[in-house]
């Protein structure tokens, strides 16, 4: 063995220096180990610190928070009450009561119907908006105005409108008038005067400046689909009607058997409730 272990004086050197480097890895591994654990050991939470994150945190949420402008309650759609703080329970009751051809004609009202907290209706009922005569008090006042909107001298009818007409009012330029024509020839006439508030792009105050000088007096002809037999097709033919809202409502049909009521398609999902009354104008039972 001893020929073996036979070193000069330069192997001597260098297994001394390997060694001597082992042991400073080993201790500089658990010098770190212990301090960590060290470290770790002295972190205590701080109540008052976090208090102190939390309201900076809901500082920049107030501050990134969607702005709100004055607004008709009676027309919120599911993407508006999504941003109000609306749930979709109580979206779906303004909805449903919307469906019925009632208005809401005061914050009490809408939370009557809604059921919103105090503390939502407290945050949004400031920006809401009605028409003038739901605040006047004098009833004669109300009925003459809701008969003046009615009927309006020199109107002329929406569906023979053209674009160079609609041009004409404040506010509709080209694109906008050729949205509405373009819209209409895809429902094939309107039917109703609302039907103007599903054009996208188009304001509801710039919507009412339309609708003083065009209504619909002359609606088409149109054959109704039967709800309980139409196909996917037939159903997604509709302007208001997606493919897979059409696929949903022939799968409910499997499911649950023949529509006894038009409104039964508020409990399908996916269903644009807000819509349901235009809808209908479309379908049969």
């Amino acid at each position: 063995m001893k020929p073996h272990l036979k070193f000069d004086n330069q192997e001597r050197s260098g297994i001394f220096f390997l060694l001597l480097l082992i042991i400073m890895l080993i201790g500089a591994y658990f010098g770190l180990k212990f301090f960590a654990h060290n470290r770790e050991s002295s972190f205590r939470f701080d109540e008052k610190t976090q208090l102190k994150i939390d309201s900076l945190k809901s500082a920049i949420n107030e501050k990134d928070s969607t702005r709100i402008f004055p607004f008709n309650p009676n027309y919120i759609s599911d993407y508006k009450g999504y941003t109000l703080g609306l749930s979709p329970d109580e979206i779906d009751r303004l909805h449903s009561f919307r469906v019925q051809k009632k208005f809401v004609n005061s914050a009490q009202e809408f939370q009557e119907v809604t059921r919103v907290s105090d503390s939502l209706l407290g945050t949004i009922s400031p920006y809401f908006k009605f028409p003038d005569w739901v605040n006047s008090k004098d009833e004669r006042t109300i009925k003459r105005v809701e008969k003046d909107s009615e009927i309006s001298v020199g109107v002329s009818d929406l569906n023979s409108a053209t674009i160079k007409d609609l041009k004409e009012i404040n506010g509709i330029g080209d694109v906008l008038s050729a949205r509405i024509v373009k819209f209409r020839n895809r429902l094939g006439g309107f039917l109703v005067n609302e039907q103007l508030y599903d054009v996208y792009g188009l304001e509801r105050g710039v919507e009412n400046k339309v609708l003083n000088n065009y209504k619909v007096l002359n609606p088409p002809k149109i054959k109704r689909i039967n709800i309980n037999t139409a196909s996917v097709e037939e159903l997604s033919s509709l302007v208001y009607i997606s493919r897979e809202l059409a696929q949903n409502i022939v799968s409910y049909r499997n499911r649950q058997g023949n529509f006894t009521n038009l409104d039964d398609l508020l409990n399908i999902s996916g269903y644009p409730q807000n819509k349901n009354e235009r809808i209908k104008l479309y379908l049969s039972i």
